[in-house]
């Protein structure tokens, strides 16, 4: 009676946990994003490398633990060794797997990771400074810099006792008021660096998380493929403060002939603001 209560028990709670048949996520949610640009599509096939090498390594390893307790047990009469054995042979072999193992495994992230950090022929590079609680994006070639910080609708539905139901706000916490525009098919070099606490710059289908560390630059690279624009979410991934989970990342990606009208938009409108007003022509004379 009490087991069936248990079992009972057991499957209402998986079904109060599992979600909904509706529900868009799945088993792969859990694994590493594939991402837009070609080097997070390889920094997500160095991690499947890995891990299958590791489930490999894990399904050998237990298999045999398992055998060995199934086939050398008390009931078969099998009688523990008491005395130290030394078998050269056996351990030179367990030394030299576990190497190859390695070096087969380090050759290709040595590789990888070489080119995360090749930002050499960059076609735009921009400044991105985190302070508590936003980001300030740089246009260093091009004369453009804004501020981007969580959005109006977010920001009121956090504040508490504000009455907003927050799944009644479109992308809540993942919005900006303005995200950061780049081109598609161009190599965008982030001179990444913080005004006051460290940050992160995270964007996962870039494949890109770097550090913002004030005093200090880092540098980080994507390459948006030509057939994907649009916009990408991403967070600070470093504790910075009591506002640490407000200061979301948005990225647009644009055609390049729409980033090039947006940013020739964007650098007119500070002179825009700053020209002087004209001056009135004057009134012909009364006659």
């Amino acid at each position: 009676m009490i087991r069936a209560k248990l079992v009972s028990l057991a499957l209402t709670a998986a079904a109060a946990l599992a979600p909904p048949a509706h529900a868009e996520s799945g088993w792969g949610d859990l694994n590493l994003t594939q991402g837009v640009t070609d080097i997070s599509r390889k920094i997500y096939d160095l991690h499947m490398l890995i891990f299958w090498v590791c489930v490999v390594i894990g399904v050998i390893v237990f298999g045999v633990m398992f055998w060995s307790i199934a086939t050398f047990r008390k009931s078969k009469g099998a009688v523990p060794d008491t005395t130290l054995v030394h078998n050269t042979k056996v351990e030179i072999i367990w030394t030299i797997i576990p190497v190859v193992i390695l070096i087969a495994m380090a050759v290709p992230a040595a590789r990888t990771l070489v080119e995360i950090e090749d930002t050499s022929k960059t076609e735009l590079s921009i400044k991105v400074t985190g302070f508590q609680w936003g980001w300030n994006y740089d246009y260093l070639d091009d004369g453009v810099s804004y501020y981007s910080h969580l959005d109006r609708a977010s920001n009121a539905a956090r504040e508490l006792d504000s009455g907003i139901d927050p799944h009644s706000v479109e992308h809540y916490l993942l919005n900006v008021d303005q995200p950061l525009v780049v081109p598609v098919d161009t190599k965008v070099r982030l001179l990444i660096t913080g005004a006051d606490v460290i940050h992160s710059w995270w964007v996962p289908a870039f494949g890109v998380k770097k550090d913002a560390i004030p005093g200090f630059v880092n540098e980080a690279w994507f390459k948006v493929d030509a057939d994907k624009p649009g916009l990408y979410r991403g967070q600070c991934a470093e504790l910075c403060g009591r506002d640490h989970g407000f200061m979301p990342i948005v990225v647009d990606v644009r055609s390049k002939a729409d980033f090039a009208a947006w940013l020739k938009g964007k650098a007119a409108q500070p002179k825009q603001a700053a020209a002087p007003a004209a001056t009135p022509a004057p009134a012909p004379n009364a006659s």
